[in-house]
């Protein structure tokens, strides 16, 4: 598999000018995807995805978000919430200028859901990756539990065994997937290697206690086709909320067997669906 090239821009966040970085596939000419990860994870979580659809001729960008990988951490960890994360690919968008699809996983659809549903903008259609309009309390206290808590690993090895566990609903990945997944997913330093993220992500997540998050309002005022794939034992995006939004029209739900929340949009079937889609 070809390697993406990596870019950075500068964006205007509440703290000053902080860079994003992002992972790029495929022709510059080509129309763009842009590929937005799930909380704790990176863009290069969609290497799979991202070289399918390349081969069909589409530009895929990938982000990290602010305090992933190679983009800036932010000194106040109270901004580590979606509004800050749309702020900075705001400007992602606005250095493509022009229509793009979108797809999310976890936070990443969320952010998504976000920007579709804000008057004038750019999305043309949106994925979203095991996200809906309702999120309960219990699925935030589990991962409230185990962000930021990782500490340091001796070797990759180590890393990968840890991303193994709290990362088991992904799916069933090959080992040669959960070893990339590894050597992309940490960052070595003088005492060991740790995953590459602030572990201040947390800080708000803890802040007050889990409680059900309803994001109706927004949800209604996407106006793009939607995909929503659901992982079939998914304790985030629950049946009933699912079901629910597969009665808005232009919207279709497909739901991943053998995976709880999120689908790894590694496996050829789930990135059939994700290209059938966007076709």
């Amino acid at each position: 598999m070809p390697e993406p090239r990596q870019a950075t821009l500068r964006w205007l966040s509440p703290l000053g000018y902080l860079g994003l970085a992002w992972w790029e596939w495929g022709p510059a000419e080509g129309k763009p995807v842009v590929c937005v990860h799930g909380l704790t994870r990176n863009g290069r979580d969609f290497d799979v995805l991202a070289a399918a659809l390349a081969a069909t001729g589409r530009r895929v960008i990938c982000p990290d978000l602010p305090g992933r990988g190679g983009s800036d951490r932010l000194a106040n960890p109270a901004l580590y919430q979606p509004p800050t994360y749309i702020q900075a690919l705001a400007h992602l968008l606005a250095r493509l200028d022009q229509p793009v699809d979108w797809v999310g996983t976890s936070l990443g659809g969320i952010c998504g859901m976000g920007v579709a549903a804000t008057p004038g903008n750019a999305v043309r259609r949106l994925v979203l990756n095991d996200i809906g309009s309702f999120i309960p309390k219990a699925a935030l206290a589990r991962i409230r539990d185990y962000v930021g808590t990782d500490g340091s690993f001796a070797d990759l090895a180590a890393v990968e065994r840890h991303l193994r566990l709290v990362h088991a609903n992904f799916g069933v990945l090959t080992d040669g997937q959960w070893a990339t997944m590894a050597r992309y997913s940490a960052v070595q330093g003088p005492d060991g290697w740790r995953l590459h993220y602030d572990p201040a992500i947390a800080v708000p997540i803890r802040a007050t206690e889990p409680a059900d998050v309803d994001m109706t309002l927004y949800w209604n005022a996407v106006q793009v086709p939607t995909l929503v794939l659901r992982g079939a034992e998914s304790d985030l995006l629950l049946p009933e909320t699912a079901a629910q939004m597969a009665t808005k029209p232009g919207v279709r739900v497909e739901t991943i067997p053998n995976c709880g929340h999120a689908p790894a949009l590694m496996d050829p079937a789930q990135v059939k669906l994700v290209l059938d889609f966007l076709d």
